[in-house]
């Protein structure tokens, strides 16, 4: 156990932590916890989180917390920022370890947690400042707690009550902390995983069969008692302080409304998930396909699916399902399911990996698996190197050491899929994608200076004043964080009109496109004081991956004044 624990934290370090200040925090959500975080610190107010000097209702207190804390340990910046969530990475890699040496075996634990730690999905976002990679961990770790807690032993003969409420009081804390870090979706999610499971290997009465375990009105006193002791002060302190509205405002605005409704996110189609997911698990996602003749075999009653596999796939398919109906959807609502996933992936591959000899059968399926891996790894590749005259803040020789060698990682999957070595594949596109993903890190986001938000940040601090400041579409969510002033967004183009037509100095941040326009139509009298070159990730297409042109994806964003 602990070879394969200090293996895994390499692997997370290496794909959570390396380089993890790497990048400007960026113009989207990531902003709001990084920003509202350094007002905490700088105000001193632990209770109520603020954004660009104003109360920010949408979410609970804790991943600020978490973030605050990381500022006062290390300083404000971007990897303190972004601390939490490549923790939580690592939580959930070692979680997932845990949970498949108990539920199967150590070496699905293992590869499984690999999976976890080398997967796109949980790369990318663990190394954003957002609550939802903590949140993931929270939800992972109480499903895996009330479904120990109220499930048939996989393994001893049985389990003493004592023991399972022990189980259910860790899964009513982490309950509990997820909520306080996303919202009641941190109680929902694991209580309907746990249903079907509990419905499956409830006591029968039967003759011979397994005994399970039927939970008394005191365990769930204990579980509903440890999730409000965590999360109900804070809550309740937030009422005193700010009254119902916002109690209303966070549990039915921020959760009913944007679960139901596209107040808060366009609705997107039933199926909207599905690509995610398999984008989310790459490079391992091709895999997939060995289920197939899995299913087949279960289909036809010559297989049978095993306790730990149906839990793993009701685990699994709870999130999809939930998130599926909803309206408003969101690509990182989903991470939650890719733990159980990697078990299942785990398991088909090492069932095709014999354990007698060093050389095997070669397993075709296995490798069909492994070569579209690869050619997935070298589009990607090519699509580095085709990018680069959009990646201009970038050192050049990066991007080409990047592409370089993420096609290296390719042919080596490629060559490693048809290889009769028992480990070959496995651990080839491991390194592989820990290959890939550092040289993502290391080439899209390191700039050879200050990133475009920053130096627009320096100049902007060189000229401020005091006066009113405002924001156009560019920069609207993170000039806060990197000036420390207020900044006004202003959304429409009136609006816009109307501040820089004050008699007052104003600046604003506007891309010269807009300005452009609007001083055609209204006159604008403007100076501009700085400009600078932005690529905006938000506006990327398919066409801009594969036909990328300068001077139709790139942005020149200025710092203008009316006086």
């Amino acid at each position: 156990m602990s070879r394969h624990v200090l293996i895994l934290g390499l692997v997370c370090f290496l794909t959570f932590f390396a380089g993890l200040g790497r990048g400007a925090i960026g113009d989207s959500d990531e902003a709001f916890y990084a920003e509202a975080a350094r007002e905490m610190v700088h105000s001193g107010d632990w209770l109520t989180p603020h954004y660009n000097y104003e109360l920010r209702f949408q979410k609970p207190i804790l991943f600020y917390w978490f973030v605050a804390v990381a500022y006062k340990a290390a300083g404000v910046g971007e990897a303190a920022a972004r601390v939490p969530s490549a923790l939580a990475g690592l939580g959930l890699s070692l979680l997932t370890y845990l949970v498949g040496r108990r539920w199967f075996d150590a070496a699905t634990g293992f590869f499984a947690a690999t999976i976890v730690a080398t997967s796109f999905g949980y790369f990318s976002i663990g190394r954003l400042s957002l609550p939802d990679l903590p949140l993931a961990f929270f939800i992972a770790a109480a499903t895996w707690g009330l479904i120990e807690g109220v499930g048939v032993p996989l393994a001893a003969p049985a389990v003493s009550p004592a023991r399972r409420r022990t189980w259910l009081a860790c899964a009513a804390v982490m309950m509990g902390l997820g909520l306080l870090a996303k919202g009641p979706v941190a109680l929902v999610l694991p209580m309907l995983a746990v249903a079907p499971v509990w419905w499956k290997e409830r006591p029968s009465g039967r003759a011979g069969d397994v005994v399970g375990w039927q939970p008394r009105v005191t365990d769930v006193l204990l579980v509903a008692g440890l999730v409000t002791l965590v999360a109900a002060p804070w809550f309740l302190a937030m009422l005193q302080h700010h009254g119902p509205a916002y109690i209303h405002r966070f549990f039915v605005g921020e959760n009913l409304e944007r679960f139901a409704t596209d107040r808060y996110n366009d609705p997107r189609p039933f199926w909207f998930y599905v690509p995610i997911v398999l984008g989310g698990l790459l490079p391992w996602s091709p895999f997939i396909l060995l289920w197939l003749p899995t299913w087949r075999r279960v289909f036809s009653g010559t297989r049978l699916v095993t306790r730990a596999e149906w839990r793993a796939i009701l685990w699994a398919a709870v999130p999809l399902v939930f998130y599926s109906l909803s309206i408003g959807k969101q690509p990182r609502y989903i991470l939650p399911m890719l733990p159980p996933m990697a078990l299942l992936l785990a398991r088909s591959v090492l069932a095709r990996l014999p354990d007698a000899p060093v050389r095997m059968p070669r397993q075709t399926a296995l490798a069909w698996c492994g070569t579209l891996s690869a050619l997935i790894l070298f589009t990607l590749g090519v699509l580095l190197h085709r990018a680069r005259p959009l990646l201009f803040a970038l050192t050049p020789s990066l991007a080409l050491v990047g592409s370089g060698v993420i096609t290296i990682a390719a042919v080596s999957v490629l060559v490693a899929s048809w290889s009769r070595r028992r480990w070959a594949l496995p651990v080839t596109l491991a390194a592989a994608s820990i290959a890939t993903l550092l040289s993502l890190q290391y080439s899209v986001a390191t700039a050879a200076d200050l990133e475009p938000v920053q130096v627009m940040a320096r100049t902007y601090t060189a000229v401020y004043h005091g006066e009113p400041s405002a924001t156009h579409r560019v920069f609207v969510r993170n000039l806060v964080f990197y000036t420390g002033v207020k900044q006004t967004d202003l959304v429409e183009p009136a609006a816009v009109v109307a501040f820089l037509q004050q008699s007052t100095r104003v600046l604003c941040v506007i891309t010269r496109d807009d300005l452009d326009r609007l001083t055609r139509d209204h006159g604008l009298q403007t100076r501009t004081l700085a400009e600078v070159q932005y690529f905006n990730p938000a506006g990327v297409r398919l066409r801009t991956l594969l036909w990328p042109d300068p001077s139709r994806d790139l942005e020149t964003v200025l710092l203008v004044t009316n006086q």
